[in-house]
């Protein structure tokens, strides 16, 4: 059972109340950034696993992967809101992989609260609920108080028995990776969630591009089991790399074969990868010479887990706009080493770390090379930094503000000073600092600076308009009466994308 919605309708307080563990606590800002697998056993004896998805548009890849796996849906809306873009989306993810869905109606203890208002706008979106008469199960509950939770799982059982849902423990299992990420001292370890059959420690198992033997099982609490059965989550330790979260996974009989077929794997991604890659045409040339300022981002992503990584990426390269183009060089799970850096270097490109911290080495590296590593541990700050950074590479445009204008009345003459102007400030303000045009029968004669300004007989800021003011430009002499002179300022605008 996977459990979507969107961020901060309380999927992970359900989770926690049907669990009694407080899983919010561990994720950084309250925000779940990994999918989780949890199999808990209800009061009946019966099992359930929940996979446990990030709510956050950045993750829709992710939870795309979550609603494959998955056999139903909990589609969490929380009462005191609306039905988000998000929850649409998880909607529609549902439904596009055929996955029966069951609605709750969450922080129903709110006074704010409006249970029916949400099942108006899912009667506005064709999903009926049973009590209005259509096909689909909701059920009004309160994760925190724990109202309506027996009736949701008493639901979603009854959901299940419907479909009829069963897989066969002998045989050779297959499953899906949920997440994957290299541990410092138990090497690669994946989250596998197994759809069929039994997978037992000591099994030759191939991932994508991967292969290994299972050196040992653990459940989601940690403690070491031998083998797993249907809709079992375990954490497997002993393949040769991080698989892809969503990649399917299965037992074979020989390391030999599932060598073989994880290297045929390996060269035809290389391939595609070279086949792919961007190479500059003339078109793209011309297409930066017709911008003129064409700027290029070169990220390297390192993060924890695999699914992070794919949906920061995602995003980033996403941010990519007409004047700046985001390239994600290389992804990778794990820390940041020395060989990143050299990358970097080599690339002009920053490091962006997802939850993971760049090795000794490899920060002397950084500060050696001048190599910029930036940490994050929350989605949405490594993309909102990143669209900053790109902001800041689009040159300013720079405006002219005039500030005011005065009139010169007479002219005075002296000698190692040159031409003093007697003026009148008609309108705005005259400051000493900014630059004046002296413009003659409307045609702008000649650009510059002030060289002084004064009052009476003493220097000054700023003159103010109706006052008289005695001024000479700086480098030029020929000022003559009736002549305007404007004042203006330059001002820089940043851009934005």
């Amino acid at each position: 059972v996977t459990v979507m919605g969107h961020v901060d309708h309380g999927k992970t307080s359900l989770l926690d109340y049907i669990r009694n563990a407080n899983v919010i606590a561990g994720e950084a800002g309250g925000i779940t950034q990994h999918i989780g697998a949890y199999n808990v056993k209800l009061s009946d004896g019966r099992h359930i696993t929940f996979l446990d998805t990030p709510g956050h548009e950045a993750f829709t890849a992710m939870r795309a992967r979550g609603a494959k796996v998955t056999d139903l849906c909990i589609i969490i809306v929380a009462a005191d809101d609306n039905v988000m873009p998000q929850t649409i989306e998880a909607i529609n993810h549902a439904s596009a992989a055929g996955v029966p869905i069951v609605f709750a109606i969450n922080k129903i203890d709110k006074p704010a609260a409006n249970p029916d208002k949400i099942k108006e706008e899912l009667a506005q979106m064709n999903y009926l609920v049973e009590e209005w008469g259509g096909k689909y199960q909701s059920q009004d509950i309160s994760a925190k108080k724990g109202i309506g939770v027996e009736d949701l799982m008493e639901k979603v059982l009854l959901e299940a028995e419907l479909l009829d849902l069963k897989a066969n423990p002998n045989r050779r299992a297959t499953g899906s990776i949920i997440e994957s990420s290299l541990d410092k001292g138990r090497g690669y370890v994946a989250t596998v969630l197994v759809q069929n059959g039994t997978l037992r420690v000591g099994d030759i198992i191939l991932a994508g591009t991967h292969f290994g033997r299972v050196k040992a099982m653990f459940n989601e609490r940690n403690q070491r089991i031998t083998e797993a059965g249907p809709a079992e989550p375990t954490l497997i330790l002993g393949l040769n790399g991080a698989p892809t979260a969503g990649d399917t996974f299965n037992v074979m009989e020989t390391e030999q074969e599932a060598r073989e077929i994880a290297t045929k794997r390996e060269q035809l991604q290389r391939e595609l990868g070279l086949r792919t890659s961007k190479r500059t045409t003339l078109e793209e040339i011309g297409r930066r010479r017709a911008i003129g300022n064409f700027h290029e981002l070169n990220i390297i992503v390192k993060g924890d887990v695999d699914g992070s990584i794919e949906a920061l990426s995602d995003s980033l390269i996403k941010l990519s706009t007409e004047e700046v183009k985001v390239n994600v060089l290389h992804k990778a799970v794990g820390a940041i080493s020395e060989s990143d850096v050299t990358l970097a270097a080599a690339s002009d490109a920053i490091i962006i770390g997802f939850q993971v911290r760049p090795s000794q080495a490899a920060r002397r590296a950084a500060e050696r090379d001048g190599v910029e590593i930036r940490l994050y541990s929350v989605i949405y700050q490594a993309i909102e930094e990143v669209k900053d950074a790109m902001e800041g590479m689009l040159a300013p445009e720079i405006k002219e503000e005039v500030i005011g204008t005065a009139e010169v009345l007479q002219t005075f003459r002296i000698s190692k000073v040159g031409t003093i102007a007697g003026a009148i400030v008609r309108e705005g303000r005259i400051k000493r600092s900014c630059k004046v045009r002296l413009i003659r029968d409307g045609i702008v004669r000649y650009t510059g600076e002030l060289g002084s300004l004064k009052r009476m007989k003493d220097d000054v800021k700023e003159v103010t308009s109706g006052y008289d003011c005695g001024l000479s430009i700086a480098g030029y002499n020929d000022v003559q009466e009736g002549d305007l002179i404007e004042a203006y300022e330059e001002v820089e605008i940043k851009k934005t994308l």
